[in-house]
């Protein structure tokens, strides 16, 4: 499904580059290690109608993926941010390709693009939702479980999130920590929908270990050996009941149909920031659609910018199960926009105001600034 309307070009006079630590209200640990504090890069494309807002979802490391903070701040103010400023004037679907000389990177353009894509629909007066292609208010809210320290402590964490009204539980393992996590937590809570995220950490010599997650019942296994092992997840999913998802191993559309058709996954993970950019996601989505194929929108630990662009994402039709577009709260004890996102009898609400439909807090996003850098024409 194309853009219903494409969105008019933009003339950027500057873009506004922001380091942030955010502390995060629990640590989150996964396979690649624990987080405390988020530290995100935020963009605003400045132009002669206002600003627009942009997330770089990079981590401090390079453990989730090879793209880190300081590389992203190195390629967006060498490389990217001049690129763009060169051209002027540049619409919201140019931008892809008038980064495409520079390799990789996506988590920085995708950043990039989105700042451009709020400002042009800003100074157009519509919203996010109606440019992906929206058709609901409001998306069911999964919640994402870090490694607890033991079995006992995550059914409790989990039961915590339940009361809240979370609507899907996905639980982080790796070796060691699973088969009896997961065993609790559905002895616990035998009816709720429940999925496991491993973050590459096995292999296929551990196919025996993960098959035994079969007995669960759960609704996929995340990404369970390493991104480039296309030809061993399908072998993987010959061995196991539980559907195979992908999430790292998905950086493109070309990923996406490369991964289907050797029978590598049989539901996808879009997460924008992995993929180069909302629109990239979109035709992820679509093609997953016309495949018949689940999808869902994964998250990052997004800040209230990142936040509304995926719930605006989610609310597309081709996305049929729940994603990880939680409340802010989950992560964040003070967000940097001033209304915050919410969990609504499980859901959460996709803003509808211009843009990203958000404001930001400036005072909050000052608090939290560590670096900071303006490049202009």
């Amino acid at each position: 499904m194309p853009l219903i309307r494409p969105a008019a070009p933009v003339t950027l006079d500057a873009v506004d580059l922001r380091v942030l630590h955010m502390p995060l209200v629990s640590p989150f640990t996964t396979s690649f290690g624990t987080e405390t504090v988020r530290e995100v890069i935020i963009v605003t494309a400045e132009t002669p109608d206002g600003r627009g807002w942009g997330e770089v979802v990079t981590q401090s490391e390079p453990s989730y993926s090879s793209e880190y903070t300081q590389g992203a701040w190195d390629v967006l103010t060498r490389f990217l941010a001049p690129a763009l400023l060169a051209r002027r004037t540049v619409a919201p679907e140019e931008v892809a390709g008038a980064l495409h000389h520079v390799v990789g990177h996506r988590m920085a353009k995708a950043g990039l693009e989105l700042a451009v894509i709020d400002a042009a629909l800003r100074a157009e007066n519509r919203s996010v939702g109606e440019y992906l292609g929206a058709e609901k208010d409001r998306v069911p809210s999964g919640v994402s479980v870090g490694i607890q320290s033991d079995p006992r402590a995550l059914v409790a964490a989990v039961g915590g999130y339940l009361d809240e009204g979370y609507v899907r539980i996905k639980i982080k393992i790796k070796p060691g920590r699973d088969i009896a996590e997961t065993d609790a937590v559905r002895s616990a809570f035998p009816e709720i929908p429940l999925q496991v995220d491993a973050n590459s950490a096995y292999t296929l010599a551990d196919a025996d270990t993960l098959a035994q997650l079969d007995r669960f019942g759960l609704l996929l296994i995340e990404q369970p050996l390493q991104e480039d092992d296309i030809v061993d997840h399908a072998a993987l999913a010959q061995q196991l009941k539980t559907p195979i998802c992908l999430d790292e191993s998905i950086t493109s559309v070309k990923a996406a149909r490369d991964a289907l058709a050797l029978g590598a996954t049989t539901v996808i993970n879009v997460k924008a920031g992995r993929v180069g950019g909302y629109l990239e996601a979109l035709r992820i989505a679509d093609l997953c659609e016309s495949a018949g194929i689940p999808v869902w929108c994964g998250g990052m630990l997004e800040t209230g910018i990142g936040r509304a662009a995926n719930a605006a994402l989610a609310a597309h039709p081709a996305f049929t199960l729940p994603g990880d577009v939680s409340a802010s709260a989950r992560f964040y004890t003070e967000d940097i926009v001033t209304e915050p996102a919410v969990l609504e009898d499980g859901h959460v609400r996709v803003p509808t105001g211009p843009g990203l439909g958000v404001e930001v807090d400036l005072d909050a996003l000052e608090r939290f600034t560590v670096a900071r850098e303006t490049l202009r024409r």
